[in-house]
């Protein structure tokens, strides 16, 4: 992670009032701060949710730190990073993403080219809370801003000049989620306006067009038992470079689906395990459809 936004998470941290305390073991419900998405903040392994990480309650303070493995047939992702939330109103996270393209550019002399991402993101609870509210149609309501910064290497001349992509770029969204206790059911709903092109990894924008977007995501999850939770998600993406000076279709951007189990067996650590649905990535140079495993670990304080 860049000592920049590591020494921003830090700052922002120390500003937190003293009178807060660790989170303690008979807080929130297991599986209720949901786990750490690719992009740091918590929710689905896709996509945010309203409900802040970790079990800190109300004067409270919480961290998770997260670590995360992707493989389809030809790209592998990993991704690693640690969020602290306070008050169970607020939350900072940072993230580094590394995909690697294993062969797929060797014709274009980039061989092993490995894509990466810093995000520095910030979450904020405006309304509702899912637990005590299950009984009611009121959602937990949040809006977040995530703040990324990619790193192209040998592709960057290409991909920040002809086809007209920025290095860096904003999301901001709002999550609203719904937990139902007596069904044991949750659903989260998130608008995300976003200019990224592959959540970021190849930029953001491009020369044809690439204005912020409107998309939306999905997760569905229920709870099996008290530490065991199925789920789905979809996550719609903004495809800026299906038209480009590559020709249309070549960069085409698809949405991204999965379906996943969660397993908490203590507060302090779970697991996530998923099938993930990528879509194809840069179809004009590797035409297969991206699907594979996905695995991530994440551990609570």
């Amino acid at each position: 992670m860049h000592r920049p936004a590591l020494a921003l998470l830090i700052g922002l941290t120390a500003m937190l009032p003293p009178a807060c305390t660790l989170a303690q073991s008979g807080g929130k419900l297991l599986l209720t701060g949901g786990v750490s998405s690719i992009d740091g903040a918590a929710g689905g392994g896709l996509t945010p949710w309203a409900l802040t990480g970790s079990y800190a309650t109300t004067g409270e303070i919480g961290a998770t730190a997260f670590a995360t493995r992707a493989g389809t047939g030809n790209y592998g992702l990993q991704v690693h990073g640690a969020a602290v939330s306070a008050w169970d109103r607020i939350e900072l996270s940072i993230a580094r993403q590394d995909l690697d393209t294993g062969n797929n550019l060797a014709a274009l002399g980039l061989a092993g080219l490995h894509l990466k991402q810093d995000i520095l993101a910030a979450k904020l609870r405006i309304a509702g809370d899912a637990v005590l509210d299950s009984d009611t149609p009121m959602p937990q309501i949040a809006l977040g801003l995530e703040r990324k910064q990619a790193h192209a290497g040998g592709l960057g001349p290409t991909l920040f000049g002809p086809l007209g992509a920025r290095d860096s770029g904003t999301d901001a969204y709002v999550s609203a989620t719904k937990l139902f206790l007596a069904q044991g059911l949750l659903v989260n709903l998130t608008l995300r306006a976003t200019r990224a092109n592959q959540n970021g990894l190849l930029g953001f924008g491009g020369a044809q067009g690439g204005s912020a977007r409107l998309r939306p995501e999905l997760s569905v999850a229920r709870l099996l038992r008290k530490d065991l939770a199925v789920g789905v998600e979809y996550r719609a993406k903004p495809d800026n470079l299906n038209r480009s000076v590559l020709g249309t279709g070549a960069l085409k951007e698809d949405d991204w689906k999965d379906v996943f189990l969660a397993w908490a067996p203590s507060k302090h650590f779970s697991l996530t395990a998923a099938w993930v649905d990528l879509g194809k990535i840069a179809p004009a140079v590797q035409p297969r459809r991206q699907n594979g495993g996905y695995l991530s670990a994440q551990f609570a304080v």
